[in-house]
């Protein structure tokens, strides 16, 4: 029997570069892998997110958990396999105006916040962490939003969230302080310049991951893989095939790292140690069991936050032959 065709839409990581290059492939299956950004234009180019939710564009997506669990809640017909291709601490991505007069998390409490959107899964993370790690309740925040929402809802009664004229750049209203922080999934092109009026909330961020890290036990998730309804309803294994084939690229990752000179970063190798001995032999676990407590947290984020229709279950969003892991 032929191959099925089918498109992926992914963004260009160490651990997708198997995809690309052809050195791993899912069996039963001819991909063609698009290299598509969120943020940032890619090949192939930008708003995966939307492209995949708002018109299907693709059979399977590297795709944001928040607008994904959305999308599953309001029963939109995509449905993931537990493989999560982009994780981030949110601690490392709040940055502040130098004059804002923010010293610590409690500081920002009735400041303007620029975010992506309310519901990009950083901007999510970054909420729930400051509520429920430093006792800062996100709804005295005044929320700044720099673009449309994937999927549209109704914000809850007296949460303030405001979006920017057309044009404008969150990174440079830092800058100017028209806002006073900014928590997004990348750095602002300001702080990347080193721009004196733009630093990092938190002084030692990586400690703080640490801490967050030994508190939790877990690298927060961003990004699931999602397919089309459609497409897994015909080809039901599909779901097993290309979860086994995302667990071959990051074994083939973590391998390149073998050489000291892999990466282009002179202690790339002694950064790799050093992250084993703090975070373990796998930060980045596919599977239900060992990212329960990690979903279980960020669903409960998204109810609160008023993102979700309904409450679901960690089963009812993952495709069900991939349940065991």
């Amino acid at each position: 029997m032929a191959n099925l065709k089918l498109t992926m839409a992914l963004s260009h990581y160490d651990r997708h570069i198997p995809f690309f290059d052809g050195s791993v492939r899912a069996k039963g299956v001819d991909l063609t892998v698009l290299e598509v950004g969120q943020s940032e234009p890619l090949k192939h180019g930008s708003d995966r997110h939307e492209r995949m939710l708002q018109k299907g564009e693709f059979d399977i997506c590297e795709l944001s958990l928040s607008s994904y669990l959305m999308a599953k809640s309001r029963g939109m017909p995509f449905t993931a396999i537990p493989v999560f291709p982009r994780r981030l601490f949110s601690l490392s991505q709040m940055w502040v105006n130098v004059d804002a007069g923010i010293q610590s998390p409690q500081d920002l409490i009735g400041k303007k916040v620029g975010l992506s959107t309310f519901q990009t899964t950083l901007s999510v993370l970054a909420k729930g962490d400051l509520q429920s790690e430093y006792n800062v309740p996100w709804r005295k925040i005044h929320w700044i939003v720099s673009k449309e929402e994937a999927i549209p809802f109704k914000p809850q009664e007296g949460v303030r969230i405001e979006l920017v004229a057309a044009g404008k750049k969150m990174g440079a209203m830092l800058d100017r302080g028209e806002i006073s922080a900014l928590m997004v999934p990348h750095p602002p092109q300001e702080a990347l310049r080193g721009s004196p009026k733009v630093r990092r909330l938190f002084t030692d961020p990586r400690q703080e991951e640490v801490k967050y890290f030994r508190k939790n036990g877990y690298y927060p998730i961003m990004h699931v893989v999602a397919f089309k309804d459609e497409v897994l309803a015909r080809n039901p294994w599909l779901a097993d095939n290309v979860m086994v084939a995302f667990d071959k690229a990051k074994e083939a990752c973590m391998a390149y790292y073998d050489d000291p000179n892999w990466s282009r970063f002179v202690w790339g190798r002694h950064l790799f140690e050093e992250e084993r001995r703090v975070f373990g032999d796998d930060p980045w676990p596919h599977g239900v069991k060992k990212n329960r407590a990690n979903l279980e947290r960020f669903i409960g984020y998204s109810l609160d936050q008023g993102l979700m229709k309904k409450k679901l279950e960690v089963e009812e969003i993952f495709a069900t032959t991939t349940l065991d892991g």
